[in-house]
């Protein structure tokens, strides 16, 4: 069984139900993971039946306390000259950053002297990196120092993680990116800092988590059009372009409920307040429920109660609350930005339309709500596509075997 240490920034937030699966996976797979994180996220979106689990199980990098910073200490003092040799030659490198954003570095260095001591206290052969952001850069620091390999996953635009890619890469044993689109970004971006391997590695969901106690009823015409969206609260995932669609289905005469599962990222104190003042200005209080972060469970029963599941992105990498709605046969109309259309297929497994134009997605599901033959046929094939390309069991599968390789 090969220990590795598996790192995943502010681990157990909002959106991490795919790691905490993968991580279950991994063990049948002869990879032994081990949870590590930068530091804990607020208390306020720590909503997962299992997050407590998960916490007793994560080493916190930070607030790293005085024992911490005595073992970064000493990695340091270890690998001196040409360990830090190599960690100040890399700053030197580094793209995009001023004086300040050097300086940064030296403290991720210093952080990577703590991975790299727990990481040789452990017996972990290799750490995996859920994040292209500053995480990528306390294993590429541990690495400099110690000579502890290291992989990475890229979940979304690379710009969306920050300055310096190109070292974060250029160290890195190996990489996972998730969508096609992702990976002929990396390679136009980062050619010649790129690892030898680059696996196309899509998120999954666990197929026997997501099944219906009863089954799909669409919508009659009668009673409320219930209506279910999972994302956390924040302005790239639409939910402003979802509550105007909803208020247009409303003022048609459609009785249209939503109910939006997530919240911001201070737990409650930011965009949360936006679409609180939205909610109260247009009068949709009482159509629309925030239902602030949640367990899985609550997301399952939200979709299962739902006639149709809609998400609004402006850039969805993928879409994990996608193909949990696809796994339970829900309907979902889903905008098309990102990596979406390698999910959906529009018409065939779901409908997309253009972000930021709520005048047509409240058309999109008007028409899929009115026709209810059609909402039961797309909720069956999404659920077929999600069964033969989506499963969790995938990128378990090619870490695995990377690591295999990578021995």
């Amino acid at each position: 069984m090969q220990k590795i240490g598996y790192l995943i920034p502010e681990f157990p937030g909002q959106t991490h139900i795919f790691f905490w699966r993968e991580l279950q996976a991994l063990p049948a797979k002869g990879v032994s993971p081990e949870l590590v994180s930068t530091r804990p996220p607020p208390a306020r979106i720590i909503s997962h039946s299992w997050a407590r689990e998960a916490m007793s199980r994560t080493e916190y990098l930070a607030p790293p306390g005085p024992w911490g910073l005595a073992e970064a200490a000493a990695e340091v003092a270890r690998a001196l000259p040409t360990g830090w040799a190599r960690c100040l030659a890399s700053i030197a490198r580094a793209r995009g950053l001023d004086a300040k954003g050097r300086a940064q570095l030296l403290a991720f260095a210093v952080m990577g002297g703590r991975l790299a001591s727990l990481a040789r206290r452990r017996g972990w052969t290799h750490v995996h990196v859920h994040s292209c952001a500053n995480a990528a850069h306390v294993a590429m620091f541990a690495h400099l120092l110690s000579g502890l390999t290291y992989s990475i996953t890229l979940h979304g635009p690379l710009d969306d993680y920050g300055p310096n890619q190109h070292e974060k890469w250029r160290h890195a044993k190996f990489a996972f990116v998730i969508t096609r689109k992702l990976l002929r970004e990396v390679n136009a971006e980062l050619a010649g800092s790129l690892p030898s391997r680059i696996e196309l590695a899509p998120m999954g969901v666990e197929l026997a988590r997501f099944q219906r106690s009863t089954p799909y009823v669409p919508w009659t015409g009668e009673g409320p059009l219930r209506i279910f969206t999972c994302g956390r609260l924040n302005p790239c995932k639409g939910h402003a372009d979802l509550i105007d669609a909803v208020g247009m289905l409303r003022a048609r005469g459609l009785d249209a409920r939503l109910a939006i599962a997530g919240e911001d990222e201070a737990g409650g104190t930011t965009y949360r307040k936006v679409l609180e003042a939205k909610l109260a200005e247009s009068g949709l209080g009482d159509a629309v429920t925030l239902l602030g972060a949640v367990s899985e469970d609550v997301v399952r029963g939200g979709i299962e109660n739902a006639h149709i599941f809609s998400l609004a992105s402006l850039q969805e990498p993928l879409g994990v609350a996608i193909m949990e709605a696809m796994a339970m046969r829900a309907p979902v109309v889903v905008t098309g930005a990102g990596g979406v259309p390698e999910l959906v297929d529009d018409g065939v497994d779901g409908v997309l339309v253009p972000p930021q134009q709520p005048k047509v997605l409240a058309a999109k599901l008007e028409a899929l709500a009115r026709n209810p033959t059609e909402a039961a046929r797309l909720g069956e094939a999404g659920r077929r596509k999600v069964e033969t390309q989506f499963s969790s069991e995938r990128s378990a599968d090619m870490l695995a075997k990377l690591l295999e390789v990578a021995a």
